[in-house]
């Protein structure tokens, strides 16, 4: 027998008996995948490992102590030998045969008339892998294919109808590779993704066609003055496309949760009776100043932060160069927000870094101080997106003049670099 006059299908065996010859580990695993399966296990075996004895003190299989009899095909719908001992799995293998009931002969896979593959299974997907009677080489098959699946490389999108339902995405800062491996499955399997213009652009260049079998893709991006969708329009687009059965992936950029609106999204769905996931995202609150080598807290500089948009009040923040306060949508109240935080307290000499399309090959860096960044804004023309970082943490980055790091003990001299690019 070779792979090449198998049939592939899978049986259906809910409620259906079923009889294991042989009590060891193999018949202990396939006891258990069968049990998955839904059907009534008798095992046959004078003597059992822990894995079979274990499930028949438990009362999920019938073990009858004794070796292998004729009578034991009776009525059974499917068989497996597995007692290591030629002469008895080609007995059972025999006997089946001459019943017509399928058996897996585990001593000789090229005399048994059905071959067990290698399995697993990816939310509602089953893979399964024959490798020519090669279980190794099919079980590292199967770990790749289970991989791409759980990693988003496969699609996973569903073409026949079935319950919708809305997933949060949050895409990160801008770099397709900082997407969670749950972020990916879910666009994998998305029979419409609802994107911003902030979200990883990349991630729907990745994404096949809709007329090649991929999602239809719907913009709903918003730019300061320059809205595609309202919010509560974009609220009705998910529900509308959940009840319409679809799978809906709401691509957005950094975390859902964190200035990102999510809570009121799926606040909306759930109160329309639509099942909600959120999967969380890499905030660029934390990692957009990272990209410019900032870190939000430092040992000796930061114990804790604030994240803040440029429209808050920010009379209530902590004062303290010590204290790191993150602004996100600030450029265009850039002036306002430098000017209340100095009225509030903060030095004149607090240093300040903007970092605008973080994590993206347009990324830019401009470093100053609450006296000076203003005027140096204007002069490079700084735009959205960006992330403005206030505290002393800016001094930490490779991008601050070589003065910010001489006058904080420890840290390594760099070159002077107050506009850079990576």
């Amino acid at each position: 027998m070779s792979g090449r006059d198998l049939f592939p299908t899978s049986l259906r065996l809910l409620g259906k008996p079923v009889l294991v010859v042989g009590g060891g580990r193999v018949a202990g695993r396939r006891a258990r995948a069968l049990l998955d399966a839904g059907a009534l296990v008798t095992v046959v075996a004078p003597e059992a490992a822990d894995d079979v004895a274990q499930l028949a003190e438990a009362g999920l299989v019938t073990w009858v102590r004794r070796g292998y009899e004729t009578g034991d095909l009776d009525g059974v719908w499917f068989a497996q030998t597995a007692t290591g001992v030629v002469s008895v799995d080609s007995r059972v293998a025999e006997e089946a045969e001459e019943r017509r009931v399928w058996c897996v002969n585990a001593s000789d896979h090229e005399a048994s008339a059905a071959w067990t593959p290698a399995s697993a299974r990816v939310d509602d997907v089953t893979v399964a892998v024959n490798a020519g009677g090669d279980p190794r080489r099919a079980k590292a098959l199967k770990d790749a294919i289970v991989l791409a699946l759980k990693t988003g490389r496969l699609p996973l999108r569903r073409h026949r109808a079935g319950t919708g339902r809305v997933a949060l995405v949050g895409g990160g800062p801008g770099d397709a590779g900082l997407i969670t491996v749950r972020g990916r499955q879910l666009l994998a399997e998305a029979d419409v993704v609802v994107a911003d213009r902030l979200g990883p652009r990349g991630l729907l260049d990745e994404l096949p066609d809709s007329a090649a079998g991929g999602p239809r893709i719907i913009e709903v991006g918003k730019a300061p003055g320059a809205h595609t969708a309202t919010q509560d329009e974009i609220n009705r687009i998910l529900v509308d496309e959940a009840r319409a059965g679809h799978i809906v992936v709401r691509l957005k950029g950094g975390d859902p949760y964190v200035l990102g609106r999510g809570g009121e999204e799926a606040e909306f769905c759930r109160e329309h009776g639509i099942d909600v996931e959120v999967v969380p995202g890499v905030t660029s609150a934390i990692s957009v100043p990272a990209a410019a080598g900032i870190p939000v807290t430092h040992r000796g500089l930061a114990t804790g932060f604030s994240v803040v948009t440029g429209h808050d009040e920010l009379d209530e923040l902590p004062a303290r160069p010590d204290h790191t306060i993150v602004l996100l949508m600030g450029v265009r109240r850039l002036a306002y927000s430098v000017q209340h935080l100095r009225a509030h307290g903060l030095p004149a000499g607090t240093p300040v870094a903007i970092v605008e399309s973080g994590w993206t090959d347009r990324q830019r860096v401009t470093i100053g101080t609450l006296e000076t960044i203003v005027a140096q804004a204007e002069h490079v023309g700084v735009a959205n997106p960006a992330v403005i970082v206030v505290g002393d943490v800016v001094r930490v980055s490779p991008y601050a003049p070589s003065s910010f790091r001489s006058s904080v003990t420890g840290l390594p001299q760099s070159a002077e670099a107050v506009h850079p690019t990576p």
